[in-house]
C-alpha cells in the first residue's frame, strides 16, 4: 500500500514538470561557477536571480559576468564598439541578485546551487527551499564529487531532482553532464538535457557515481601523476609535455591541478576515497596534502605545483 502511494505521489509531482520549458533560473552562489553559469543561461534568454550571502559578493560576481562578456563582446563586435555595449548591458540586465535565498526560489523553474563541496551544507540549503519553492521547480547540484542522490534526500522532491555540472569556464566549455538518481523521472532528465541544448551545450547522461563522467577518470589520472613524481619517476614538466604530447591533452596534469584548485582536487578524491575506500586510485598524495595546507592552492593563489603570476 506504502508503495503504491508513493507511485501515485510521484505520478501527480511528475506530471508538473512534463514538457517544462525553463524560463526562470534561480542560480545558489556568486563564484567564479556560478557567475559562469548565470552568465550563459542569461545570454539565452533566461531570466535569473543569482543568489549569495553578501551584496558584495554579487557584485564581484556582475563584475565577473561583464569582464567575461567584454571578452566575447570584443570577438563579436570588433568594428561596432557600441553594439558590443549594447549586447552586454542586455544580457546583464537579465541578472537580478540577491541575498535572500529564500524569496528569489519562490518565482524559480530551476534552481542551481553551485556553493562548497560540502554535503550538510548543501543539504540544508535545499532542504530551506524544498519547503518555498512552486512545486514543479526542478532542483539541480552543480558538484562534481558529492552523490546527487545524498544531497536530494534533504528534499521531498527528489524525482524533481537531478544533476547539472557544468565545466569551468563555464561560457567557453560546451560540456555539462546531467545526473539522475533512481528518483528522478524521466521527465526532470528530459527537461535538464533540453535546459543544457538550449544554453548552447553538449549534454551528456551519467547514472549517480562518483565522480560522474569526466573526473572519475581526469581526477585519478592526476593524482597517479602527482604519485609517479612524489616516487622521483619523473619531473612534473616532463609529466605534463608527455601528456599533452602523447596523449593529446591540452593542458598536462599538473597544469590542469593548478587551473583546478588543488583544495578542489584534494576534496573530489577524498569524496572518492569515502565511498570506495578500498580503491587505491582515490589514495591521497602527501605532496598534495602539504601544499593546500601551506594555502598553495594553484593559479588562485599564485602558487601550486607551479609558481603563476
Amino acid at each position: 500500500m506504502a508503495f503504491a502511494a508513493s507511485q501515485i505521489v510521484r505520478g501527480f509531482s511528475s506530471s508538473a514538470v512534463r514538457n517544462l520549458v525553463i524560463k526562470n533560473v534561480t542560480i545558489i552562489g556568486g563564484g567564479q561557477m556560478g557567475a559562469g553559469i548565470a552568465q550563459v543561461a542569461a545570454s539565452t534568454g533566461h531570466s535569473v536571480t543569482l543568489v549569495d550571502t553578501s551584496d558584495d559578493i554579487l557584485k564581484k560576481s556582475i563584475k565577473l559576468i561583464e569582464g567575461s562578456l567584454k571578452r566575447v563582446a570584443k570577438k563579436k563586435f570588433s568594428d561596432k564598439p557600441e553594439a558590443g555595449e549594447e549586447f552586454i548591458k542586455k544580457i546583464v540586465q537579465k541578472v537580478s541578485t540577491s541575498t535572500d535565498a529564500e524569496s528569489a526560489v519562490q518565482g524559480s523553474d530551476l534552481v542551481v546551487e553551485a556553493i562548497v563541496e560540502n554535503l550538510k551544507i548543501k543539504q540544508d540549503l535545499f532542504s530551506r527551499l524544498d519547503k518555498l519553492a512552486p512545486s514543479h521547480t526542478i532542483f539541480a547540484s552543480n558538484t562534481s564529487s558529492l552523490s546527487i542522490c545524498d544531497i536530494a534526500s534533504s528534499t521531498n522532491r527528489q524525482d524533481r531532482f537531478g544533476g547539472l555540472h557544468f565545466f569551468n569556464p563555464v561560457a567557453m566549455m560546451k560540456l555539462v553532464e546531467v545526473i539522475g538518481t533512481p528518483a528522478t523521472s524521466q521527465d526532470t532528465l528530459d527537461s535538464l538535457l533540453d535546459f543544457s541544448k538550449v544554453l548552447g551545450k553538449t549534454p551528456v547522461s551519467c547514472k549517480d557515481t562518483s565522480g560522474f563522467i569526466v573526473n572519475r577518470l581526469l581526477v585519478p589520472c592526476m593524482m597517479e601523476a602527482i604519485r609517479l613524481y612524489e616516487r622521483g619517476d619523473a619531473s612534473k614538466e616532463d609529466i605534463d609535455i608527455g601528456m599533452k604530447l602523447g596523449a593529446g591533452y591540452p593542458m598536462g596534469p599538473f597544469e590542469l591541478a593548478d587551473y583546478v584548485g588543488l583544495d578542489i582536487v584534494k576534496a573530489v578524491i577524498e569524496a572518492f576515497k569515502t565511498k570506495d575506500p578500498k580503491n587505491p586510485l582515490f589514495d591521497s598524495s602527501d605532496l598534495l596534502n602539504k601544499l593546500v595546507a601551506e594555502g598553495k592552492l594553484g593559479i588562485k593563489t599564485g602558487e601550486g605545483f607551479y609558481k603563476h603570476k
